[in-house]
Order: C-alpha cells, then sequence, then structure tokens
C-alpha cells in the first residue's frame, strides 16, 4: 500500500482502503461528520490530512474515551434498573 499524502484528494474507496472499513461504515462516518469530504460531481473526495487525521493517536485516545464513557452510562443505566 502507498503512503498517504497530506494534500492529495482521495476517492471514498480509496480512503476506505487505507482506513480498512467497509463500505457501509464509510457511508455512515460520511453521514455523521466523522469523515469530512466534499462533494465533487456528486461523488465524495476526502483530502489525505483527514485520512491522517483519523488513524493519529489522538483519534484514537479520543475514541477510547468516548467508548469509555459511554461504557459507564450504559453500566449506571443497568445497574439502577
Amino acid at each position: 500500500m502507498t503512503e498517504i499524502q497530506r494534500n492529495e484528494v482521495y476517492t471514498t474507496q480509496e480512503a476506505r482502503n487505507f482506513l480498512r472499513i467497509s463500505e457501509r461504515t464509510m457511508k455512515r462516518w460520511l453521514k455523521r461528520g466523522i469523515v469530512r469530504a466534499n462533494k465533487v460531481g456528486g461523488r465524495y473526495r476526502i483530502l489525505g490530512r483527514e485520512i491522517l487525521r483519523l488513524v493519529s493517536p489522538q483519534a484514537e485516545r479520543q475514541a477510547v474515551s468516548t467508548y469509555q464513557r459511554f461504557k459507564k452510562k450504559v453500566q449506571d443505566k443497568i445497574a439502577s434498573w
């Protein structure tokens, strides 16, 4: 696999290959704004810096933190039943 270029423009297929996610996950991320993209000619285009942002250690820490908060809420809700 090639290296992600910061200022290169990628298709959703190329971004999916870099991120190793399914087409459905990519659509969900685009809809929720997790992946920022621009529509060009009816198709999404994603900058390389956006892909790099998603695979950065900071994004990983944020995802873990969000998961831990969600898990705590669920545990608290179950405990209150």
